[in-house]
């Protein structure tokens, strides 16, 4: 098999993955676990998905800045769930952005423990506000409910803009390999995932993605509970919180039937 070279981006920068849409997370060569934040800027506001863990913070915010954009005009943040990956530096951007109009959108399983770290801004529950966000220009973001995948109140959001799908945890991978665009091509389809890519030389992304789920999604009925809700979306790429983003249709492909072979997932492993 032929063997091609991987892309090389700058991840040191921020990355404008599509219009208006910025990955600003980490890619520290050394995580396991690597965080990504993604921004949506419409016209003077904007929103954070997942600011990231504490740890990432100033990187984050450093590339928030290099957007041009200021802080302030980031009006909400979303948290698709509330473990520290994806909440952990609120208290910060809480105090950078030191803004009255700033609200904080998750669903009401997660507010709960969001409290405890911030207690102050004021939160909104998806299911409140009618599973949508409105910008002033009329762009709208989505919201499916996806509970157990992995927590009780785990959610998507969806750019009608972009149809970018921000999925949190789902499709996310555990290797440390970042490069932000998937490397899944058609060859995938029919090579036999192995440990370790014979075209890269890299971690299988399928495996990758299969072990993050085994191990984080509570049961193979929450995982294809949350797969079929997916399935009845025009998605243009899917932005995970972990690991790459799949930007073409084939790799979404790929990565969700690979999903769909898994059997034993969570709780199943040990019932």
């Amino acid at each position: 098999m032929k063997k091609r070279k991987r892309q090389q981006l700058d991840l040191s920068k921020q990355v404008k993955i599509a219009d208006g849409v910025f990955w600003v997370g980490s890619s520290q060569k050394t995580a396991t676990l690597n965080s990504n934040p993604y921004l949506i800027v419409d016209g003077d506001e904007a929103v954070l998905i997942d600011g990231g863990s504490r740890f990432d913070f100033s990187t984050v915010v450093l590339k928030i800045m290099r957007t041009g954009l200021e802080l302030k005009q980031i009006s909400r943040l979303i948290y698709q769930n509330y473990g520290p990956d994806s909440c952990g530096s609120l208290p910060y951007l809480e105090a950078l952005i030191d803004s009255p109009d700033l609200q904080i959108i998750s669903h009401e399983e997660n507010n709960t423990f969001i409290d405890f770290i911030s207690p102050g801004i004021p939160k909104e529950c998806i299911e409140a506000i009618d599973l949508q966000y409105k910008f002033k220009s009329g762009r709208r973001l989505y919201f499916y409910h996806v509970p157990y995948a992995h927590t009780a109140g785990s959610f998507l959001t969806y750019d009608t803009k972009t149809k970018i799908l921000f999925t949190g945890d789902l499709y996310s991978s555990l290797d440390g390999s970042m490069i932000l665009y998937t490397d899944l091509q058609k060859d995938c389809n029919t090579c036999e995932p192995t440990t370790v890519c014979p075209r890269s030389n890299m971690p299988c992304e399928l495996i990758s993605i299969a072990d993050f789920h085994i191990k984080m999604m509570t049961s193979a009925n929450a995982l294809g509970y949350a797969l079929n809700q997916i399935s009845k979306l025009d998605i243009s790429m899917i932005a995970p919180r972990h690991g790459n983003i799949l930007h073409t249709k084939l790799a979404i492909e790929l990565a969700t039937n690979q999903l769909k072979t898994i059997k034993s997932i969570g709780i199943d492993r040990y019932t």
